[in-house]
């Protein structure tokens, strides 16, 4: 069985005792309970609201990180106008440990 859940404006598939690395949801060791999109139990699957209803993935958070760094660089032509920008992106790593149907 495997569902297709939805956090920070991105959907994964997940399974039981999966790991994976979502935007920011809480404190390392806390418990967060995820709507999912659709599940996917053998040959059954169950993707329409009324399906879903009472449906949860609940995860714990196992750790907090940064990504990989992007560096920037915009300028404009004849103009001397110059600027450099970097980004990394904060993450946690959340174990999928139930996926429940209703």
């Amino acid at each position: 069985m495997y569902a297709v859940i939805k956090t920070g404006g991105k959907q994964y598939r997940v399974e039981e005792d999966q790991i994976i690395k979502v935007e920011l949801l809480g404190d390392v060791g806390s418990s967060v309970n995820l709507s999912p999109v659709m599940i996917v139990d053998g040959d059954s699957v169950f993707a329409t609201p009324a399906e879903l209803a009472g449906s949860k993935v609940t995860a714990e958070i196992i750790a907090e990180g940064r990504g990989k760094k992007i560096n920037g660089f915009t300028y404009k032509n004849k103009s001397n106008q110059r600027r450099r920008w970097g980004h990394r992106q904060n993450y946690n790593e959340i174990k999928i440990t139930s996926i429940t149907k209703d």
